[in-house]
């Protein structure tokens, strides 16, 4: 199965399964843009080479704020995932954690990461 086989809401509950389980914050804005650049980096790879012309531009215009904002909401979210998160799911998600003295991915290694997941788990359902 693709994932454009996937309907949209499949889609993005099994992204907040992910999300919930590393422990990114829901009461964070940038849970939702994250959420978002998820989404549109598992159907499009092409986007995570390119965040901040591509990416934070769709989610920006979508939620109707500045690329800038986007990125620092998911930075933060990304941050408090990192340093509150389960470090289970870290180590077996991105090879490591905070636990092991590394310092956080980026926002775009933590979207590529977790959008190739998604991808790959879908292909193998």
């Amino acid at each position: 199965m693709e994932i454009y086989d996937v309907k949209d809401c499949e889609l993005e509950r099994y992204i907040t399964e992910i999300m919930l389980d590393i422990g990114v914050p829901a009461h964070l804005r940038g849970y939702h843009y994250l959420r978002d650049a998820i989404l549109l980096s598992g159907k499009d790879m092409e986007v995570v080479s390119s965040v901040t012309k591509l990416l934070y531009p769709t989610i920006a215009k979508r939620f109707k704020t500045t690329n800038q904002k986007v990125e620092r909401a998911i930075r933060n979210a990304i941050e408090v995932s990192w340093s509150r998160g389960n470090t289970e799911t870290f180590e077996k998600m991105f090879g490591y954690s905070a636990s092991s003295g590394r310092t956080r991915p980026t926002n775009s290694e933590y979207i590529a990461r977790i959008a190739d997941k998604v991808r790959l788990d879908i292909k193998a359902m």
